[in-house]
């Protein structure tokens, strides 16, 4: 069967409708011979007529009917379409990102650092996993940032995309790397350390992980803020685990170092979005910045 003309359904549609080419062409401000031709030639491609003439209105056949519904639901969609894009062209002036407060905040500058190349409002808004879901339920953000992928069976309709993983690292001030280094990871047994709060998955992973090697760290502080644990570290009060991937900017910014890499335990990114397919063009930024 010969495509559906889309132009010539909408004047069927809107004639259905209004019941006279001649109030349509009023409308639409085209010429009454141009209406009653593209309905015709739709009849030609159906094969069958569309309307009944009764008195001096149109009215659809039983065909006519059909299709009138098919056609309502058709243009409905394409106001819904319009008001979408619309919607999205203003969401897309500013980029409103969660972030769960027990992401490494200097991971979380590196991971957005790419969206502040695009001519758009960075929103940064942190907080637990459950309320930042939230949010990103009633539209209020746009991404979610975090260590764990949304949960299967969640009332909230979202969809996780990992972006980057990184293997973990022990850190330290310089002054204490060379005592730290040697006999590695034996070295920690003892050491001041510095640990990730209860609500970090890495903290499980580091505590398994320990226990694997027979280590036992002298646990000096837990932290679910890590900008406060790196002010800790700075001081030289212990040494703590972070991406491997940060290994530049903490020695260049913080002035601690690389003791030993910890290749069995790794930090996993995600970005959960509303969309089963990432389309705003901050995220798109984002996610080919950190996978490059």
């Amino acid at each position: 069967m010969t495509p559906i003309n889309y132009n010539q359904l909408y004047y069927f549609f809107m004639v259905a409708e209004h019941g006279s080419i001649a109030r349509v062409s009023e409308l639409l401000h085209i010429t009454p011979q141009t209406i009653s031709g593209q309905i015709s030639a739709l009849e030609d491609t159906i094969g069958s007529p569309l309307f009944n003439r009764q008195s001096r209105r149109l009215v659809p056949t039983e065909l006519g009917i059909l299709v009138q519904g098919y056609a309502a639901d058709i243009f409905s969609l394409g106001e819904e379409l319009k008001s979408v894009l619309s919607q999205q062209h203003n969401q897309w002036q500013s980029f409103t990102v969660g972030i769960t407060d027990v992401l490494p905040k200097t991971l979380v500058y590196e991971m957005l650092k790419p969206v502040l190349q695009l001519p758009v409002k960075l929103i940064c808004r942190e907080g637990e996993l459950t309320s930042l879901l939230s949010d990103l339920a009633v539209n209020r953000l746009d991404m979610v940032l975090s260590d764990q992928p949304i949960q299967t069976g969640s009332r909230v309709k979202a969809y996780s995309h990992q972006i980057t993983e990184s293997p973990m690292a022990v850190f330290a001030a310089a002054d204490k790397v060379a005592g730290l280094s040697e006999n590695f990871p034996a070295s920690l047994n003892s050491a001041p350390f510095l640990l990730q709060g209860k609500k970090s998955l890495i903290r499980q992973q580091l505590l398994g992980w320990f226990s694997a090697q027979d280590i036992q760290p002298d646990f000096t502080a837990e932290f679910d803020d890590s900008a406060l644990m790196l002010a800790f570290a700075q001081e030289g009060l212990g040494a703590f685990a972070a991406p491997l991937l940060l290994a530049t900017q903490l020695e260049k910014q913080f002035g601690l170092h690389k003791v030993g890499v910890i290749n069995r335990v790794t930090e996993q990114l995600y970005a959960i979005s509303p969309e089963r397919k990432l389309t705003h063009p901050a995220v798109l930024q984002l996610v080919k910045a950190l996978r490059d």
